[in-house]
């Protein structure tokens, strides 16, 4: 990678963790189609942006907790809530993340696209449902299930899912913000771990830990540059988000990101297949 990509990644990095951080959404769906569309493959960009995603969210949640844009106390709503989207939530990330890599990568191209094209509706039209714990928790199965297959969706559906049936959306926020955590970790794990059983030749449990380590930081299974580049940005980015969670407009947002996020999408697919 040269210097001059590796900056670029670091200030689209810290643009996308700056929309996420302050409305919950943004930072994986608009980055996503971005690298697709700079020509990353896809199983080496999502891993990336799960990990780079994780750490900002983790971030992004301690300043969303001191500025008491939400709450986490043990009874709380924010705490149930949160509790509903990562349990089912950890679990639909690694069948996705299986799922992904095993698909050609055309079709996993073609799929991002589409999907991102429908989060750009998502955003752009609120749907609305009665407030139910049960609907969290399909909240966090979809949500997961997108986010570990095309390595995007998790902020615009967990986020919207909460403030269309009734959350309160600096809370929305906060709730998102933090679920995204461990749920991306654990997407993050399963794509490494999945990557060595998958393509390396000898068995996993034959080989040396030297070995399985030397491995794990080669190109083969991960563009660790990528990675540098992506957690440098939202590091810096993270902690300014949740500063204008309480002044900034989300419908304004909302028309904004759709969009933009519709034309990344379909940006994607012309990418695929006509360039």
């Amino acid at each position: 990678m040269s210097l001059g990509l590796f900056l670029g990644i670091i200030a689209i990095a810290g643009v996308c963790e700056f929309v996420d951080s302050s409305i919950g959404m943004g930072y994986s769906t608009l980055l996503a189609p971005i690298l697709l569309g700079i020509g990353f493959d896809p199983l080496f960009f999502i891993p990336a942006v799960l990990l780079s995603q994780a750490v900002g969210g983790f971030a992004a949640s301690l300043f969303h907790q001191r500025n008491r844009n939400v709450s986490f106390s043990t009874r709380s709503k924010d705490s149930r809530i949160l509790l509903a989207i990562i349990i089912p939530g950890v679990i639909a990330i690694v069948f996705a993340a299986i799922l992904a890599l095993s698909l050609p990568k055309l079709i996993l191209a073609t799929c991002i696209g589409v999907l991102v094209i429908g989060l750009g509706i998502i955003i752009i039209v609120h749907f609305r449902f009665k407030f139910s714990y049960k609907g969290m928790v399909g909240v966090g199965l979809l949500s997961a299930f997108v986010e570990g297959f095309a390595g995007c969706g998790f902020g615009p559906i967990v986020t919207s899912g909460q403030i269309i049936s009734g959350h309160h959306p600096k809370r929305a926020v906060g709730v998102t913000t933090l679920a995204e955590v461990p749920i991306c970790i654990v997407g993050f794990i399963t794509y490494i771990v999945a990557k060595l059983i998958r393509f390396e030749e000898t068995p996993l449990f034959s080989r040396s830990f030297d070995d399985i380590v030397r491995t794990i930081f080669s190109n083969s299974i991960m563009r660790w540059d990528l990675l540098g580049a992506l957690l440098i940005g939202v590091v810096l980015i993270a902690p300014l988000g949740p500063l204008l969670t309480k002044k900034i407009g989300k419908k304004k947002w909302h028309y904004v990101l759709g969009p933009l996020i519709i034309l990344l999408g379909a940006w994607v697919l012309v990418r695929t297949f006509l360039l």
